[in-house]
């Protein structure tokens, strides 16, 4: 068995004209070109635009909406939520725990700087320590029993009571 034959073809393509590539290449470059000093154009409209219009803001006098007041308001009353003293609250409460008495609720008022706490206790002997011990905290000052009540429908009788305390005052 004898290999078959291979032919080459030692001859090239004609090369295609360059003109074409270089026409199409021109035309682009130009384009960009063009398209550039166009954006330039536009660009330093706005800018003397924006002057204008902020020349004009600067000579009218402005009234306050009353939206913005709102929402002031309503950022300050944020503000003052985030700024209380989280962590002293919480290690005062902590600080004053125990065994016969559970925390129920706890409400801090930012706006009047009060923390009331609802709780419920035992007995009337171990409520009136829990009281006594969050009165000795650091950060809480004017603490006061606010109401209390014994509840009838539970069988051990615990009294559930509020508190309401000054926020900041250290004693």
């Amino acid at each position: 068995m004898k290999p078959g034959r291979i032919e080459l073809d030692y001859v090239a393509e004609p090369r295609r004209p360059l003109w074409p590539g270089l026409a199409v290449l021109a035309l682009s470059l130009a384009m960009a070109g063009h398209l550039a000093m166009r954006q330039h154009s536009v660009h330093r409209d706005i800018a003397a635009l924006a002057a204008v219009q902020g020349a004009l803001d600067l000579t009218q006098p402005r009234e306050p909406s009353k939206t913005s007041d709102e929402e002031l308001k309503q950022a300050e009353t944020v503000v003052r939520q985030l700024t209380l003293p989280w962590s002293d609250i919480v290690r005062a409460i902590e600080g004053a725990s125990m065994r016969d008495v559970g925390v129920l609720n706890m409400q801090p008022e930012a706006q009047q700087r009060l923390l009331k706490l609802t709780a419920e206790a035992k007995t009337r002997e171990a409520m009136l320590e829990y009281v006594r011990r969050i009165a000795q905290t650091q950060g809480l000052s004017n603490v006061y029993i606010v109401s209390h009540q014994v509840q009838a429908d539970n069988p051990s009788h615990p009294i559930q009571f509020s508190v309401q305390a000054s926020l900041g005052a250290a004693k």
